[in-house]
């Protein structure tokens, strides 16, 4: 999967989308970022250099990028969805104590995912959703961490 902003921009041309200075902001930042953002945080980041792009935009920007496979949104825990490039197929494990996120391989997942499947014909889409807990620190009281900002 791509990851720089030129392999992204490069993908999204080959998809036969504009590369205009708003979609390069959004796609500078998203790598910046090296993680999980919320679009209210990537449209603080575009607006730093690009004051005049507007948070709708930010959005439908994000969109066509998810929609193109670039981008994934992934909804950790109350509020608003975060969003990362789409690399290796991964889950996320929330602390619901300190907020830490972990990402771990689909593949962890294999056994429940058939077993869904041969109960129930479902199979989850693991990179839309988190599962929410307690991390090994936050579980002993002598060792737990800060709230970590989201």
């Amino acid at each position: 999967m791509p990851e720089s902003v030129d392999d992204l921009l490069d993908a999204l041309r080959a998809a036969g989308g504009r590369v205009t200075a708003p979609r390069r902001a959004v796609v500078g930042a998203l790598v910046d970022a090296k993680g999980h953002v919320t679009a209210e945080e990537l449209t603080a980041r575009v607006r730093d250099k690009h004051p005049d792009v507007a948070e709708s935009t930010v959005y439908r920007i994000l969109d066509e990028l998810e929609r193109l496979e670039l981008v994934v949104h992934v909804h950790l825990g109350h509020g608003p969805a975060s969003y990362h490039l789409a690399q290796t197929p991964h889950a996320h494990l929330v602390c619901t104590t300190c907020n830490r996120v972990v990402e771990i391989p689909i593949a962890r997942f294999a056994r429940l995912t058939r077993q869904l499947e041969t109960d129930h014909g479902f199979v989850p889409d693991y990179a839309h959703f988190a599962i929410v807990g307690r991390c090994e620190a936050c579980r002993e009281p002598a060792r737990r961490p800060r709230r970590q900002p989201r």
